[in-house]
């Protein structure tokens, strides 16, 4: 039996991009998924897909910005369920422009929103129903988390804060059973960077990545689904960028700043 069969599972984001690549990479496994994103079509897609390949579905159309929305997230998907082993924080937004060129600061208080506070809700509710099933929590946060990102200060500002709450929350469910995994991605090929945020607050409607030298959803979902079952404490879907650059922050900052600014330069 694999791992994740009969097991409830929440998925935030789960319409598109590696949310979506995340519950088909799951679906074989004929778990029981709990979608969650604002859009209920796609969602509805998503769903039909996991279906056909042996997954339970609940879809719950949520705002994670909205906390009475996360709560009824948990609760209907529980209803449906009967528990909760495992949620998966994974919605979340862009932005691509530098401070100082900056035209709208609300743009920072809607990223805070969705990519931190969006985590926040759906745990603080979550997290009952994990102690029950000893379950897991994911997060979906970035490489951008562990190290400054040129253009990318408001998105990076968001990914420390979820790297500095599951890190400490790790530490409080100590003795619970219920585990913290974080995945922190390189550049992937997702609609992220085309819904970016530009100078003016408004989405860039384009990406500016080369998309084809990144590494895909899927891809990022497969290293994921690996992690989560081994509940490894810490996912890094690349070595080059991630990996090393942990070990050159600690010895050669300066190095780091130069990768940095090289990969988005580059797309790579």
């Amino acid at each position: 039996m694999a791992l994740y069969t009969g097991k409830s599972i929440v998925v935030t984001g789960a319409s598109s991009g590696i949310g979506k690549a995340l519950c088909l990479a799951l679906a074989p496994q004929r778990p029981r998924l709990g979608l969650a994103a604002r859009d209920t079509a796609r969602l509805e897609e998503v769903a039909a897909q996991c279906r056909a390949a042996g997954a339970e579905t609940r879809v719950v159309p949520t705002d994670v910005t909205s906390i009475d929305q996360c709560r009824r997230l948990v609760d209907r998907t529980v209803e449906a369920f009967g528990c909760l082993d495992v949620l998966v924080n994974n919605a979340g937004v862009g932005m691509l422009a530098r401070f100082d060129e900056t035209e709208d600061l609300s743009v920072y208080e809607r990223l805070m929103k969705v990519n931190y506070l969006g985590c926040v809700y759906p745990t603080y509710y979550a997290l009952p129903h994990l102690k029950k099933s000893r379950g897991q929590i994911v997060v979906m946060a970035s490489l951008a988390g562990l190290t400054g990102v040129p253009t990318r200060s408001g998105y990076a500002a968001t990914k420390h804060a979820v790297f500095g709450f599951f890190d400490s929350l790790r530490i409080e469910l100590d003795g619970t059973g219920v585990s913290v995994t974080m995945v922190a991605p390189y550049f992937v090929r997702s609609e992220i960077h085309r819904r970016a945020a530009g100078p003016d607050g408004q989405p860039l409607g384009a990406s500016p990545m080369q998309e084809d030298r990144i590494m895909t959803a899927e891809e990022c979902a497969a290293l994921t689904v690996a992690g989560m079952e081994r509940r490894q404490r810490l996912v890094i879907t690349n070595w080059r960028g991630g990996r090393l650059s942990r070990l050159l922050r600690i010895f050669a900052p300066g190095v780091v700043d130069g990768l940095a600014r090289k990969a988005v330069r580059e797309g790579k």
